[in-house]
């Protein structure tokens, strides 16, 4: 009988970091640009690993990317490796009750609007504290909570499919928006059936935003005539300004495009409609020293910051 071949043993913790980050996205485009690296960079150490396990990782089918059965069992093996390193680096920061460390945090893309800037005031106080920042959706959030990969989670609706801890951080408000020339943008309490006659542009299913615009026809018993699915807050954003439809989205996304007039809200009676932010970790979670500080830091500052820098909006909802 032939003897394994124990190359495997023979992986490196740098292997196994770019080729999950790599499984996640199924794009060595969008890895690279996460882990900092150039493409070829990351197709090496992928190579490099694939040598060492025998078999390929990765099959490309039309224009997609996939994990082979190989893959899928190597990305199985890189989390739990990568997991157990960070719990052991956990407790290793809690046994030293040092203010440094490194925290993973994970934000919903909506929340890209405003964390980064609260990292900053963050940082300014835990100079020494290095955050892992991840922008992904509501569903890969869950998963990285699922799999342990992130220390804490900003978002809206907790996961109800996992045991987490959550703390709301703010209030989260939902405006309608629309070009400045369409035709609705000069008028004064539209109703629902007004909007149910546009083109609406939503988010894929389970998103936050979504949600929020399928429960307010729901509580108007109204069905919307046409949606338009499409795939981030800016993609959203651009197609409104182009006259595409209206769009229920979260006001922490639209500063900018309401400083310039880019995009106005609409007079809609009931709006905002206002839903929560949370700060979330898994129940199990035994959090470092700087997570916790992370954690207090944002509760304690989210609402007033965000209060802040978008009353000025939620004051104007009526056009003029």
């Amino acid at each position: 009988m032939k003897t394994p071949d124990n190359r495997i043993r023979n992986v490196t913790l740098r292997q196994l970091q770019i080729f999950s980050v790599a499984a996640r996205h199924l794009n060595f485009a969008r890895a690279s640009e996460e882990l900092h690296l150039t493409q070829p960079a990351v197709w090496m150490q992928v190579k490099q690993l694939e040598d060492l396990v025998g078999l390929p990782l990765f099959e490309k089918i039309g224009r997609k990317l996939y994990l082979t059965a190989a893959g899928d069992e190597m990305r199985h093996t890189a989390a739990t490796v990568l997991a157990e390193i960070r719990r052991t680096e956990e407790r290793i920061a809690l046994l030293a009750g040092g203010r440094g460390g490194t925290i993973a945090l994970a934000v919903v893309s909506t929340g890209k609007y405003f964390v980064p800037r609260l990292l900053a005031l963050f940082r300014e106080q835990q100079p020494e504290v290095q955050v892992n920042l991840t922008v992904a959706n509501r569903d890969q959030l869950v998963q990285m909570l699922a799999r342990n990969e992130v220390d804490l989670c900003v978002m809206g609706r907790p996961p109800a499919e996992l045991e987490t801890v959550a703390q709301p951080i703010a209030p989260h408000p939902h405006v309608v928006i629309a070009s400045p020339a369409h035709p609705l943008a000069r008028e004064r309490g539209v109703t629902a059936q007004q909007l149910a006659r546009e083109t609406l542009l939503l988010r894929e299913p389970g998103s936050g935003s979504r949600a929020v615009m399928e429960g307010y026809f729901a509580a108007h018993r109204i069905e919307p005539r046409h949606t338009v699915m499409l795939g981030s807050s800016e993609t959203i954003k651009q197609a409104v300004m182009a006259n595409m439809g209206i769009a229920f989205i979260s006001l922490h996304t639209l500063d900018l495009e309401l400083r310039t007039g880019e995009l106005v809200l609409l007079d809609v009676p009931g709006t905002p409609l206002m839903r929560e932010w949370h700060v979330v970790r898994l129940a199990s979670k035994q959090l470092a020293p700087s997570a916790q500080a992370l954690w207090d830091f944002v509760a304690t500052r989210a609402a007033s910051w965000l209060d802040a820098t978008f009353r000025r909006h939620t004051a104007a909802l009526a056009p003029p």
